[in-house]
Order: C-alpha cells, then sequence, then structure tokens
C-alpha cells in the first residue's frame, strides 16, 4: 500500500476524534456512519450484516487495545478504512481481556480479498508498536492521525 493511498482509503471525514459509543456494536455503528455519511457505502443495513456476521466468526479484538471490525462486503466500490479512538476503551472480546482504544473498521468490496489481506496485516503490524499506537491515542487533529497512518503503513 502507498502512502497517497492513505488518503483514499482513510480520507479525514473517516477520521473521527469523537467519543464512540460505549458497546462494540455501538463503535461499529459509529464508524460505519463515517463511512456512510463519507459515500463510502451504499447499503448501510447490508454493510452492518457483514461486519457483524464477521464479528460472529472470531473477535476483532486484536489484543494491545485495538478493535478492527472489518469484512468485505458489495456495499462498498473501495477500499475503506475509519478510525475512532475510546478514552475509557471498548470490550472487543479480546484475547488479552484488555479494552479497545484504538478502533478502525475495514471496509473492502467483495472482490477485494488481496486489498483486504494487505490494509488488515499493514495496520495490524504498524499498531503492534507502542510508540505508534501513543501517537494515535494522542493525536490532537484528524491530518495527524492521517500522517501517522501515512507513515506506518507505507
Amino acid at each position: 500500500m502507498d502512502v497517497e493511498d492513505i488518503s483514499t482509503i482513510t480520507p479525514l471525514e473517516l477520521i473521527s476524534l469523537e467519543e464512540p459509543p460505549a458497546t462494540k456494536e455501538g463503535a461499529i455503528e459509529f464508524l460505519l456512519d463515517l463511512a456512510v455519511d463519507a459515500g463510502r457505502v451504499s447499503d448501510r443495513d447490508a454493510a452492518l450484516a457483514a461486519l457483524l456476521e464477521r464479528e460472529e466468526e472470531a473477535t476483532t479484538g486484536v489484543g494491545f487495545g485495538i478493535g478492527i471490525p472489518h469484512a468485505k462486503t458489495d456495499t462498498v466500490s473501495q477500499p475503506t478504512v475509519a478510525f475512532a479512538r475510546s478514552t475509557e476503551g471498548i470490550d472487543f472480546d479480546a484475547m488479552d481481556d484488555k479494552p479497545a482504544r484504538l478502533l478502525f473498521m475495514i471496509l473492502v468490496p467483495a472482490e477485494g480479498g488481496e486489498d483486504h489481506l494487505q490494509i488488515l496485516s499493514a495496520l495490524s503490524r504498524s499498531l503492534m508498536h507502542e510508540d505508534v499506537r501513543e501517537n494515535l491515542l494522542e493525536a490532537e487533529s484528524e491530518e495527524k492521525v492521517q500522517d501517522i497512518l501515512a507513515e506506518v503503513v507505507a
């Protein structure tokens, strides 16, 4: 994934510094609504169903205070990543039992299996670094979040 892709995959309107709802499903809907409001999702209900179905298969709470709900769906025409963060953390059923404070929702077109895996692995790798997580938690603007993602996902 190229650096210039970050502004395409995660434009500023998909980054929220507002506090998301305190439940896993509420947080997923909050992230999804960022994508819906940005015109990235053609069918909110179908996208939500795909995300929740994926949650039932296995937790997307990857540990280290990170939740990455994700799905492949025909409701998006291009890879989309939305970001939010939670001050208190949200129970995402993570293997380390830590609440998720950094939330990334990944939606890719149903045919975009390769994109999905590339985005997921690039994010997962970069988020294993404590300094990256701290920088995202402390970022004071949507632009700063985007800059951090551009640096680490390149």
